[in-house]
């Protein structure tokens, strides 16, 4: 069995419009489109335009094709399926997406926030298939986590299951989602910066060389994939850098472990680039902190549809809306 499906992933700087076809299993990306994000009132309207040229030059229509899955960050209600007030899209204030989308193009629509979106697509077509009970975690410039529960998308009584960022782990330490000493702020991709600020700011302080920061004026530059390319020239101060977050990265990983019991977390974006240096220090600490039995049953694996994974989020959506 075959069927069409179209995606829209809404970000901040761009959005893509894809089209794909799902054949038994597998999920197939036929095309994609990208816009940059400007105005709601525009942004929608070339997303309508360039679903329609997509749908014209693939011969599609309104009947041959089964759903639209829209991608968005939170917050949103999907069950009414509003866009609301995401902090990466001004403007989007209780935006009646789907409703919109539906009726300009006839086809029926299902809204997920990104992690959840992803999470349906590596449980669906990457890391997950088969398995029951999941976490995938975006670990990218932030830190969230879409659920799988029992073969099935869990996202909470309004939307908010899965915010995993805002778990504090310390009183103190770098800020991620408005919170000092979280999750969001040792795992993250922001969060691997301020690690590496804060380090080389020190250690510039003592006079030592710091080589991916020679100078204080240089501290704002520091992002989590310089720390990165330092950490493989086997760098002291990059490593030590990544051996922080992954430390912090694994006793995150086992207050999950614990809760809900999972077979399987997937982590996606800057784990999945970065296994070979930050496992060793994730591993240790789940030994450390989380319950032998439920730690026994849980494999931690890379995301595995790599930098197609929003293009999958997407579709996935509309896989999930219609099954």
């Amino acid at each position: 069995m075959e069927d069409n499906l179209l995606g829209i992933d809404i970000g901040g700087t761009k959005c893509a419009i894809v089209y794909g076809k799902r054949i038994g299993s597998d999920l197939q990306i036929v095309d994609k489109i990208r816009i940059e994000t400007t105005t709601v009132e525009e942004t929608i309207k070339e997303i309508i335009d360039e679903a329609k040229n997509m749908m014209i030059r693939y011969g599609l229509t309104a009947e041959t094709v089964r759903a639209i899955g829209i991608s968005c960050g939170g917050p949103l209600d999907s069950k009414l399926g509003k866009v609301m007030s995401p902090p990466n899209l001004p403007g989007w204030n209780n935006i009646p997406i789907v409703k919109i989308i539906e009726e300009h193009l006839g086809i029926r629509a299902g809204l997920q926030n990104d992690a959840n979106a992803c999470a349906l697509a590596e449980w669906t077509f990457g890391a997950g298939k088969g398995v029951q009970n999941m976490i995938f975690l975006t670990c990218g410039t932030g830190l969230g986590a879409g659920i799988i529960i029992n073969g099935s998308l869990y996202s909470g009584t309004n939307d908010n299951a899965g915010e995993v960022g805002h778990i504090r782990l310390t009183e103190n330490g770098p800020v991620g989602y408005g919170k000092e000493g979280s999750f969001e702020g040792y795992a993250s991709g922001g969060g691997i910066a301020q690690l590496g600020r804060i380090i080389a700011k020190e250690e510039i302080k003592k006079g030592t060389t710091v080589s991916w920061c020679p100078s204080h004026k240089e501290i704002e530059l520091i992002t989590a994939k310089l720390i990165a390319d330092a950490a493989r020239t086997g760098d002291e101060l990059a490593l030590k850098v990544y051996e922080t977050s992954a430390s912090y990265l694994g006793k995150g990983l086992s207050i999950l472990i614990d809760i809900l019991n999972p077979e399987l977390i997937v982590i996606g974006s800057i784990y999945a680039r970065n296994k070979d240096i930050m496992e060793p220090y994730v591993m240790k600490q789940i030994s450390n902190e989380a319950l032998e039995g439920a730690r026994d049953v849980c494999k931690i694996v890379p995301a595995a549809l790599g930098e197609n994974i929003g293009d999958y989020a997407a579709l996935s959506i509309a896989a999930n809306f219609i099954d």
